[in-house]
């Protein structure tokens, strides 16, 4: 995506359980975190302690928009991020994983 762009993106997913369509209940919650895509020497976790992006997912439109002021404050260049549902019961499913999301400059 064009870094300090607007991106509006439908997100859906999977039951785990059924491989049917899931669409969130009441007390379900969906967020999108994006860090750098460099790991520590050991490759077991992100430099970044905590994500540089996080965005909730509204679960009555299933749409995540990402602002120009978003986006930014980051250099050009690749991102990782993720997907996670959140159940009302709190089990967690990461359904889109490690993720990789490239911010480029605008042509002039």
């Amino acid at each position: 995506m064009t870094r300090g762009d607007t991106l509006i993106s439908e997100v859906s997913m999977i039951h785990p359980e059924t491989g049917d369509p899931y669409t969130p209940q009441q007390g379900d919650s969906v967020r999108f975190a994006m860090k750098n895509v460099k790991m520590n020497a050991k490759r077991s976790e992100y430099t970044d302690p905590e994500p540089l992006l996080l965005k909730d997912i509204p679960i009555d439109t299933m749409l995540l928009q990402l602002d120009p002021e978003d986006t930014k404050p980051f250099g050009f260049g690749s991102y990782v991020y993720d997907i996670q549902l959140t159940y009302a019961d709190g089990q967690v499913d990461t359904f889109i994983a490690d993720a990789t999301i490239t911010l480029t400059p605008e042509v002039d």
